[in-house]
């Protein structure tokens, strides 16, 4: 009598109001090729094809809603996706997040970072756009981008204009670029000459995985050029420092390859350089270190969340 007295008071209770929970999840093919970092750069689509995977979760809210697409770090698809998806969710922001690992047959190239041209990425992420500028439940016009270290990298030079006209076939854009502790240190050719969009980086003054520094270097460069862009650093902040599950203290990886120490730049063939060496960059070469340091800075990550939080309804005009 009490379970069936209880089980006839719930009946009539009203729905928990959270709005971290989508309306609707789709799950997409997204149809993406694995290539060389030098076909990327000289526009050769005589790749692999490969089928990824795209999670769109459509925010509870009537009609065409903007929408932010999360590109994973070397790991894949970790908690910190998770997390941003659930915060965009509840602020009625539909979210796309693309695994760019599982189809391809990967789980993580942190320890072997040859395994996948940096640049692919960057590809999956045009590939997606090819899927958004359709969907009827996606307001074209307010697509954000968010990247997280080698998908941060991925997302931050997306926004390169050459890249944009060899590679994106959507016919929209990307109304502002969210970047998480990116790798700055290649220099890629007319990478000065962006979209006409904001860009926001975020990255730890301890990140010893991708230094600050390079992209201190490249954000002075894109500001001598009238960019809007700006880099909040976080004084204590390590690699990876949003992640609800990171290690607390932070805490060195066991083979992460990290190219903190390397200079590469991209010659006239779409060849990536070791300006130290003058030879084809590897990550067999000298300058490659291993072990970064990764972990959670709660203090930084609250403050990050506030920062994009007021870039995001600025920038989709919520």
């Amino acid at each position: 009598m009490l379970l069936a007295s209880v089980a006839h008071g719930q009946s009539g209770a009203k729905p928990i109001a959270d709005k971290s929970i989508p309306a609707r999840v789709e799950f997409h093919p997204i149809h993406s090729l694995t290539i060389t970092d030098t076909q990327y750069l000289n526009g050769d689509a005589n790749g692999k094809e490969v089928v990824l995977g795209g999670e769109l979760s459509i925010a509870q809210g009537k009609g065409p809603l903007p929408i932010v697409v999360l590109m994973h770090g070397s790991g894949g698809v970790g908690p910190n996706i998770q997390f941003w998806r659930r915060h965009f969710n509840s602020m009625g922001i539909s979210t796309f997040i693309i695994d760019g690992m599982t189809g391809r047959s990967l789980t993580s190239v942190g320890d072997n970072q040859a395994l996948l041209g940096r640049l692919n990425f960057s590809l999956d992420i045009f590939r997606s756009l090819d899927i958004l500028a359709k969907h009827p439940r996606v307001d074209p016009d307010r697509i954000i981008l968010m990247g997280f270290s080698r998908g941060g990298q991925g997302a931050l030079y997306s926004s390169v204009s050459r890249f944009q006209k060899m590679w994106n076939k959507s016919g929209v854009d990307f109304a502002g670029y969210v970047i998480f502790y990116p790798d700055c240190g290649t220099t890629y050719r007319q990478d000065g000459n962006v979209q006409q969009r904001p860009i926001r980086i975020f990255h730890g003054a301890r990140d010893d995985y991708n230094p600050v520094r390079t992209c201190k270097a490249y954000a002075e460069r894109l500001k001598n050029r009238g960019v809007d862009i700006s880099i909040t650093e976080y004084p204590n902040a390590e690699h990876g420092f949003d992640n609800p599950l990171g290690a607390n203290p932070p805490m060195a990886t066991k083979a992460d390859q990290s190219v903190r120490d390397c200079e590469i730049k991209e010659n006239d063939h779409g060849i990536l350089m070791n300006a130290e060496t003058n030879a084809p960059f590897s990550y067999r070469d000298a300058c490659v270190k291993l072990k970064p340091v990764v972990g959670q800075d709660p203090e930084a990550t609250r403050a990050a969340i506030q920062a994009v939080t007021e870039f995001v309804k600025s920038t989709l005009k919520l």
